[in-house]
């Protein structure tokens, strides 16, 4: 008979895994319930047991996308308003996740919260799922009894939050596609190209312009060992430049310099005031303390000059300050965010106000990145031009030579 394996849930509430030998699949799901198990997933074994768990090695390789948990938190918050019980809802949208990290920590999370732990405390234990700043709304949802209406406002915040990355994804894919084009066309042209005009030119004795000579010895390190020399030192640079960004001070010098880069520099700037805004202010809404919510916003900033700024004006604040006037000293948000702050510190409508700045930044984030488009266009298109007539030019030019020889 065949073997079956199991993942189950026993009395207690633990989840774990169970061998069971059986015709088949309907009587060894049957032969679990009457051992009572709670049946999770089976499926036939095939022959062979490994001492790893497979499905958590695939999982490592998978990532939980924003627009992920928009969609969970949408329909969660659609269950729980219904009046589905938490465990039951779940444990549907577990069983239609498409994404098998997010399922499998979902199946935990019902198991854990079946046994009596809160929603908040289960979540918090899958941090690539969800982060500080879902398990703190989670939380406060839960500790006011609003957890509908706080799981609605994550799938706002998080199909917010979506759309802005989009925006900046696609300001960036035209500029990486014509770059990347542009690397392969020289490429080419240097190492198929440029060696049959080499050996023209060498049958022909002709003294070599500098381009010339500078192309044909990139062709022959391309086509040599040599090649591999390049390419240790792009990927050591590029080790060395990661090694350097995970310390404090190449992340703040490095974050720095990216806020002060021509074109790109405001709109990083903007992203970063729109985001910071969006979760301050749906954090505020939700109740999370103005201490606790400045904490999480400070490790969800994305630059750590802006995250500098936010926890100075955390400490000020601990010390009875206003948050108008801790942002302003680290001059990182721009003045009419500041004073939209004051105004919501002064009327009692700091997270209304903090919606309306997002809103106001995200429409700033989307006019820049067309504007950003429409200059980077005529950009790359002439840096393509000009490589490509580069390499021609530098082909053409012993030419003329041997024409004014002949002449």
């Amino acid at each position: 008979m065949p073997t079956f394996v199991a993942r189950v849930r026993d009395s207690q509430g633990k989840s774990r895994k169970e061998k069971i030998v059986a015709n088949s699949l309907v009587q060894a799901r049957t032969n679990l319930r009457d051992q009572g198990f709670v049946v999770q997933e089976l499926k036939q074994s095939l022959g062979f047991e490994t001492n790893f768990d497979l499905q958590k090695i695939q999982n490592s390789f998978v990532s939980v996308s924003v627009k992920d948990k928009a969609v969970f938190s949408r329909q969660f918050a659609a269950l729980v308003n219904a009046g589905v019980a938490i465990v039951r809802g779940l444990g549907v949208l577990s069983d239609q996740c498409t994404n098998p990290k997010l399922k499998q920590a979902l199946v935990d999370i019902s198991t854990d919260v079946q046994s009596g732990v809160n929603l908040s405390d289960s979540m918090r234990k899958h941090p690539d799922c969800f982060d500080g700043l879902y398990v703190s709304m989670i939380q406060a949802g839960e500790v006011g009894g609003v957890l509908d209406e706080v799981l609605n406002r994550l799938a706002k915040l998080l199909e917010d939050v979506a759309r802005l990355q989009n925006q900046i994804k696609s300001a960036l894919a035209y500029p990486v596609v014509v770059g990347i084009l542009a690397t392969g066309i020289f490429v080419g042209m240097t190492v198929f190209l440029i060696p049959i005009f080499a050996k023209i030119f060498q049958d022909l004795g002709t003294e070599l312009p500098a381009l010339t000579q500078f192309l044909m010895t990139c062709s022959e390190i391309l086509r040599s060992w040599r090649v591999f020399v390049v390419i240790g030192l792009i990927v050591g640079f590029t080790i060395a430049y990661k090694q350097y960004y995970k310390t404090r001070v190449g992340r703040e010098t490095i974050d720095r310099l990216s806020l002060k880069m021509p074109l790109f520099g405001d709109l990083i700037q903007k992203s970063s005031v729109a985001r910071f805004s969006r979760t301050f202010g749906a954090l505020a809404r939700s109740g999370v303390p103005i201490l606790t919510s400045l904490e999480i916003v400070r490790d969800t900033s994305g630059n750590q000059v802006v995250a500098n700024a936010i926890d100075a004006a955390r400490l000020e604040i601990q010390q009875g300050g206003m948050i108008s006037i801790a942002l302003q000293k680290d001059k990182v948000f721009p003045p009419m965010a500041i004073q939209m702050i004051s105004i919501g510190e002064e009327t009692g409508e700091l997270d209304g106000m903090l919606m309306k700045i997002a809103d106001f930044y995200e429409d700033e984030v989307e006019q820049a990145v067309k504007a950003l488009t429409s200059v980077l266009e005529p950009i790359m298109i002439l840096v393509l031009g000009g490589m490509v007539g580069t390499i021609l030019l530098a082909m053409y030019l012993p030419l003329f030579k041997v024409f004014e020889k002949l002449g």
